[in-house]
Formats: structure tokens, C-alpha cells, sequence
């Protein structure tokens, strides 16, 4: 396999999820290398979080398992079952269908990088415990709604 040349890979900044959340994501921005190497099977992606960032909204997989390695510097994971600080080299792995909400924040003074490989299932939900809100993907679409599947209230609403 040829070496990456990691000054070519696609990189993705902002967010997917719906407003108010969207703005949540500012300071996180991913390396696709997977993308850039040519993957289909699974999803591979150099994650980096400047300092106050954090990587996603609290959430698990239905269908898709996660593989994260702390490349560079100092963040907090954040589940289910409280926090755990993870520095340059710490693993967590994240199982298909176990409901153990998770996302990592920096809450050093220097950017903080993770590796992130996943399975890319053909369909997948992912469930936010901390919101009133899941996402289905099907087809590089996304489709965000309340967990019992009903829309997602208006922008502004107080109700969310």
C-alpha cells in the first residue's frame, strides 16, 4: 500500500447536526484518510480538537462499531459511566448496539489529535442520551429526528 500523503486528504470542518447543535462543533476538524487511501469497508479519520473543543455530541452506534487512539495531547472521554482522562496513546473501542453514550473534549491549552476508525454500515442510527434526538443515515443523507422518531421541534422552540 503507498504511503498517504497526508497534505492531500480532504479535511471536514463544521457539522452535520441540525441547529442549535451545529454550532456546538466549532474548534473540531477530521483528516479523511480513509477517503484519502480509498476506503469503503471503514472509515479512518485524524480528528483534531483545539483546546475548549469537542468532538461530537454525546451519542452510540446501532449498527457501526468505533476504534479511537489518542495520537497527541490530553483529552477527557466522557460516557456513560463518568469521565477518563486519555493522553498520547490510549485506546477505547466502541461495540455496535451498546447504548454507552460517548464523545471526548479538550480541556487542555494545546490541540489534542485522535484517530478514529469505524465500520461504514449501510444504514445507521445513532442515538444522542443527552438530547431528546437520533440521526438515521442511509445513502450519505441524514435524517434527524426525536428518538421515538417524530420530527425535531422548530429552531428556537423551548420545548428542546
Amino acid at each position: 500500500m503507498p504511503k498517504l500523503d497526508l497534505s492531500n486528504a480532504p479535511v471536514k470542518t463544521g457539522s452535520i447536526y441540525p441547529a442549535p447543535y451545529a454550532s456546538q462543533m466549532a474548534g473540531r476538524s477530521s483528516l479523511r484518510l480513509g477517503d484519502l487511501g480509498g476506503l469503503t469497508q471503514f472509515g479512518a479519520n485524524l480528528v483534531t480538537l483545539e483546546p475548549g473543543a469537542k468532538s461530537s455530541l454525546r451519542h452510540w452506534h446501532l449498527h457501526e462499531d468505533e476504534f479511537v487512539m489518542v495520537t497527541e495531547g490530553e483529552l477527557v472521554l466522557i460516557e456513560n459511566d463518568g469521565e477518563t482522562p486519555m493522553h498520547a496513546g490510549d485506546c477505547a473501542a466502541f461495540p455496535a448496539g451498546e447504548p454507552n453514550g460517548h464523545h471526548f473534549i479538550n480541556r487542555s491549552n494545546s490541540d489534542a489529535r485522535f484517530l478514529v476508525v469505524g465500520t461504514k454500515a449501510p444504514r445507521e442510527v445513532a442515538t444522542y442520551p443527552d438530547l431528546d434526538m437520533m440521526v438515521e443515515m442511509e445513502s450519505g443523507k441524514a435524517n434527524f429526528t426525536r428518538q421515538d422518531g417524530t420530527p425535531l421541534p422548530p429552531i428556537g422552540d423551548k420545548n428542546d
